[in-house]
């Protein structure tokens, strides 16, 4: 019937829809998908074998490439596109099926925004779903499809863009190297989504809110729905942000789902083209501005990228490749780290917090050479430790050196002590192990219950005030550490972390210590808790107290022992929090009404109390409150960790 129409008609301007055309293509079609339906599984029919021997799909495709009539080509798409969807049987390795719709997939995108994408998406994405089953099939062949699919994404039509990125989807997930190595080398997929990334993020506005950025709802690369109208009310720049973040999003799900060597590719594409070319020189600019929107779109893209692949390009970015323990004189090696981390103790206090939070994200990101460059390689060799033989050491007076801080005999600290300052063993702990005459364990762990002693007490009574106000104990503290730090083992538990610190006698405890760029800025900062605002404290804390959940035992024992004798020289945070209690102690004698003015902040804080007069050094009194809800912070996580050790090695 369709061979007679172009047989018997002259007028060949009449559209398609016109004639009988499309009805006889769908008959076809539900006839040789009830032919299939009466016959045994792989069994061909007589109208099957008649489509293929005749060669059908080459005339329709003749037809369909010279549109004629008009829509023609429309019509065919559809029909191959029906009948590879509906036909149960494998079609694609017959000869007369997999030339035509090879010649049908070079017609498709050949003029952009045409009539014809979304019937075009449709038969790609058909194709790409029928190379995904038939491993005979891939190879050199879906580069086509990834071409092809290219084109269309550069479709105006937000729908018939996501079936094309659907159709990519399933094309790089082919498990064959041949496929991969394909993709990579020939075609140009990694300029399409890098060139797409970056144009999507230098449409942004310059200047952007972080609140905004931080704030602006998730997304999904294939439900990027939005009005504009009511983007632009929200805030300025919200549409192109989502346009960017959906893009990044796809770009991460695609590397995510790709075949190995496909992804690492694809990963050290978005790093040379969009990190390095493009966000670097924003993230090392001097604009403070353009500093904080940059940071702000960082952090917010570390947020949200998954994929083991690009995460470890853009770990190595931001941090640089380097294995071996800084020292004073490397710290400066990698010019973008360095600047980042100095950004943490910026003179724009908004310029700080950000770059605080941004490390906060990093350091819970399940990459091991995060936490290895920023901290475990300068604490490897544990030279932290003083080095000297046991017997050259000071005799011990209760299970500590003589000079060592005791804060349960110092003044400082036990004058006057309220039995609620303090929690005994048992209450912290349920059968406290027995007590040896060196003050450890033998396996050289300090016991739980001294070591929250000491963080519970390094704040002197005249300097609290939660015990004043319901609702600010340690239970809070203790399920928060608890949660967080089964998060933490989760992440950790797959890397090669021993158990128990490295042995002194294959440690290099020669060496001069030195914390590294990131503990010395964050000890710097913690070392002025009682001179920089609130907001920037909170934040310093919140970083150190994610360092102290990490289950390594060199950054457990670094962090959260008070009691480890220390190199000449050499600080931990329990030494940085000790100088700054020494501090405070000398200025509280200058402040008059100190403790109900410090209860009555600690009450504004916490919203029980309405705004009034200004209150005298309400920097300091600020930076008291954090360092007291801080120590019981780190007594709730070496206490929370000890039980998990002790637990684990039960029988």
């Amino acid at each position: 019937a369709i061979t007679h129409y172009y047989i018997e008609t002259s007028d060949d301007k009449a559209p398609v829809t016109d004639t009988n055309i499309p009805s006889h293509l769908e008959q076809m079609l539900d006839i040789l998908t009830q032919e299939e339906g009466e016959r045994d599984s792989g069994e061909t029919g007589p109208c099957m074998e008649y489509l293929l021997h005749h060669k059908i799909l080459e005339t329709l495709y003749t037809l369909g490439k010279a549109d004629c009539p008009p829509g023609m080509k429309q019509q065919v798409l559809t029909f191959y596109t029906k009948l590879l969807a509906h036909i149960r049987q494998p079609l694609l390795p017959h000869i007369n099926v997999h030339r035509p719709v090879q010649k049908l997939v070079r017609l498709c995108g050949d003029v952009l925004a045409a009539p014809t994408e979304n019937e075009e998406i449709q038969f790609l994405c058909i194709v790409c779903a029928k190379l995904k089953q038939d491993p005979y099939l891939r190879g050199k062949r879906s580069c086509t499809f990834i071409n092809m699919n290219m084109y269309i994404l550069l479709a105006r039509d937000g729908r018939i863009v996501v079936k094309a990125c659907e159709g990519l989807m399933l094309l790089v997930s082919l498990p064959e190297p041949s496929a991969a190595k394909c993709l990579t080398e020939n075609t140009e997929l990694c300029e399409l989504l890098t060139d797409r990334l970056v144009s999507f993020y230098k449409a942004l506005p310059q200047s952007m809110d972080p609140l905004d950025i931080e704030t602006v709802e998730s997304v999904n690369w294939g439900l990027d729905v939005y009005n504009l109208k009511e983007d632009a009310a929200i805030f300025t720049g919200k549409r192109p942000l989502i346009s960017f973040l959906s893009w990044l999003d796809y770009c991460d799900q695609l590397i995510k789902e790709a075949h190995k060597s496909a992804a690492t590719v694809m990963a050290k594409a978005v790093r040379e083209r969009f990190f390095v070319s493009v966000m670097e020189p924003q993230l090392m600019q001097t604009s403070e501005v353009g500093i904080l929107t940059s940071t702000a779109l960082l952090n917010r893209i570390i947020r949200q990228v998954t994929s083991e692949a690009l995460m470890q390009e853009m770990v190595y970015f931001l941090l640089g490749e380097e294995r071996e323990p800084e020292t004073p004189a490397t710290v400066a090696q990698n010019p973008l780290r360095h600047r980042l981390i100095e950004h943490c103790d910026h003179l724009s206090d908004e310029i700080s917090i950000m770059t605080l939070r941004l490390f906060e994200q990093l350091i819970q990101k399940p990459n091991q050479h995060i936490l290895h460059s920023l901290v475990l390689r300068s604490l490897e060799e544990r030279n932290y430790l003083e080095n000297k033989p046991q017997e050259e050491r000071e005799p011990l007076e209760n299970g500590q050196p003589h000079d060592a801080v005791d804060l349960e005999e110092d003044p400082l600290f036990v004058d006057d002590l309220s039995p609620d300052s303090r929690l005994s063993g048992s209450d912290w702990l349920g059968s406290s192990p027995r007590q040896s005459p060196d003050h450890t364990k033998s396996d050289g762990k300090t016991e739980v219950h001294k070591i929250v002693n000491s963080f519970l007490c390094l704040v002197p009574d005249e300097a609290k005030s939660s015990y004043q106000v319901e609702g600010t104990g340690y239970d809070t503290y203790l399920r928060d550490a608890h949660r967080q730090f089964r998060d933490f083992c989760g992440v950790c538990q797959r890397w090669d972390w021993r158990g128990h610190p490295k042995p002194f006698e294959k440690c290099n405890l020669d060496a001069p210590f030195f914390e590294g760029h990131f503990l010395k800025v964050l000890f710097d900062r913690m070392g002025r808790i009682l001179d920089q605002p609130y907001d920037v404290n909170l934040q310093v804390t919140a970083v150190l107290s994610k360092l102290c959940l990490l289950p390594h035992p060199h950054l457990h024992e670094y962090q959260l022992d008070p009691y480890i004798s220390l190199a000449p020289g050499c600080r931990s945070l329990f030494s940085v929090i000790v100088r700054v209690v020494g501090d405070l102690m000398l200025r509280i004698h200058h402040i008059p009404d100190f403790t109900p003015k410090l209860l009555l902040v600690r009450k504004r804080l916490l919203g029980l109390e309405p705004e009034g007069i200004t209150i005298d050094h309400m920097t300091l009194l600020e930076g008291v409150i954090v360092l007291e809800e801080f120590c019981k912070e780190l007594a709730a996580i070496a206490f929370v960790k000890y039980h998990a050790a002790a637990a684990s090695s039960s029988p």
